[in-house]
């Protein structure tokens, strides 16, 4: 069975800032669109546009934390390695 690769401390500290700033930037977004003066209602209905940007870099979010927390040794590195070098 492949072995997990370890996350490095590093690595942990990328991820927390990078969710620190997808949440700090999220709530300008959403407070800027929830009390944004010019913002159209139609029928008491307004496109809510900060859901584009939520989903995207939300989407981002979980495969950096994918990246780091699934990551496994490949058995056959070795191997490739030396068919590649010969």
């Amino acid at each position: 069975m492949a072995n997990k690769i370890p996350v490095t401390p590093q690595q942990r500290t990328k991820l927390f800032i990078h969710l620190a700033v997808f949440i700090i930037v999220n709530l300008i977004l959403w407070m800027t669109y929830d009390k944004a003066p010019l913002r159209v209602d139609v029928n008491g209905w307004a496109y809510v546009w900060p859901i584009w940007i939520t989903a995207a870099w939300g989407l981002s979010f979980i495969g950096h934390y994918a990246a780091l927390y699934t990551n496994y040794e490949d058995e056959g590195i070795e191997e490739y390695q030396r068919q590649k070098n010969n």
